[in-house]
């Protein structure tokens, strides 16, 4: 089956169950399944994309690339790399089934992040499907193409809520010349007050985080940079520090292995150190917590919500699931009239992944 006949089974899918008005859950690699509410969820019919793949197009020299919403992050990846070109906002996969379609979704990012931008950043357009079976179409293939509303970055970060997205176009970057991991012993708060000075500065500083009692900043760019702001920083070069990234983006350290309930936690990267009963460790600069414990939600939420930030429960705990608890912290009731209407604009019947990521929605 072609794509563009993939497209059309798609959209004739969605048209049924508008037409019905049954709900659709919509599905990739099935890597992040778990992630978002399933708080009253509605499973419906299931709209499986990981067989709508295929690198569209990619142009090294103007460094953009499409790509259909199934295609493996693996895939992308292993294209951009042979061209010494990367995805800069450092996706985590959790699976190698997963997809960019997926990825986009979530509006997931690894630890570059509040340096480089996050996954919506680099989104230069996409097609998609509303919840009416209608193909739309927004942004384009360059960057400066956006006159009005960006709707194609809405899409990151709506868990499929306003539409089903079929292409998605962005802009990559050059791998950088030179990388160094500095590793030095300091407590969370030290972390976090150098990590704050040295964003004010222009370091070429593309991850920092805290972990174990060890504090971990990456330098990225052209040697000369890297090596005059490595004397400034100090510490000691991190050996394979590749792995350890790796390893904080998919979760694949001790802290993550946990039966307790994992939140994360956003916040102004100023905040300093959250007093909340558990273990955490940082990303972002700190504008990341990761947080495992099984206080109450309320008690969490409250706590975030004072210092300007939000919590979501991003994994429950084995004796919690998200059947109790909504996974995102609660809207304001104006931010919930507004999501409200663009849920009713692009998806009238409400059948796409309803509730996955508000109540309602």
């Amino acid at each position: 089956m072609t794509g563009q006949d993939r497209s059309l089974a798609l959209q004739a899918q969605v048209l049924a169950a508008y037409s019905q008005g049954n709900a659709l859950t919509i599905q990739g690699g099935n890597s992040k399944t778990w992630y978002g509410n399933h708080l009253n969820s509605i499973q419906g019919e299931t709209l499986f994309l990981a067989e709508h793949s295929g690198i569209l197009n990619y142009e090294p020299s103007e460094l953009v690339i499409t790509a259909r919403a199934g295609t493996r992050l693996s895939d992308i990846e292993a294209s951009l790399t042979a061209e010494k070109q990367c995805l800069a906002f450092e996706p985590p996969h959790f699976a190698a089934t997963a997809t960019l379609g997926g990825t986009i979704a979530c509006n997931f990012s690894g630890s570059a992040r509040p340096y480089l931008g996050a996954a919506r950043d680099f989104v230069l357009g996409c097609k998609l499907l509303n919840g009416k079976g209608e193909i739309l179409q927004f942004g384009g293939q360059v960057m400066k193409n956006v006159a009005g509303y960006d709707v194609s970055r809405l899409m990151a970060g709506a868990l499929g809520t306003l539409g089903v997205l079929l292409e998605i176009s962005l802009r990559v970057l050059p791998k950088p010349e030179t990388e160094l991991t500095l590793v030095k012993a300091l407590t969370a708060k030290e972390l976090l007050q150098q990590a704050n000075a040295y964003a004010r500065l222009p370091l070429p500083l593309t991850a920092c985080a805290y972990v174990n009692g060890q504090a971990y900043l990456r330098l990225s760019g052209s040697a000369g940079s890297v090596k005059q702001a490595a004397t400034l920083i100090g510490g000691e070069a991190l050996l394979e520090p590749e792995s350890f990234w790796l390893s904080l983006r998919e979760q694949q350290l001790r802290f993550f292995q946990t039966e307790q309930a994992l939140w994360r936690l956003s916040v102004p990267a100023d905040t300093g150190v959250l007093a909340l009963e558990g273990e955490t460790i940082y990303d972002w600069g700190g504008a990341l917590c990761w947080l495992v414990s099984d206080l109450d939600p309320s008690i969490i939420r409250e706590a975030v919500s004072q210092v300007g930030g939000h919590a979501s429960l991003f994994r429950p705990s084995t004796r919690q699931t998200q059947t109790t608890t909504n996974s995102f912290q609660p809207l304001s009731p104006e931010l919930l009239r507004y999501h409200r209407k663009l849920k009713q604009a692009f998806d009238p019947k409400g059948i796409l992944n309803p509730n996955r990521l508000y109540n309602g929605l």
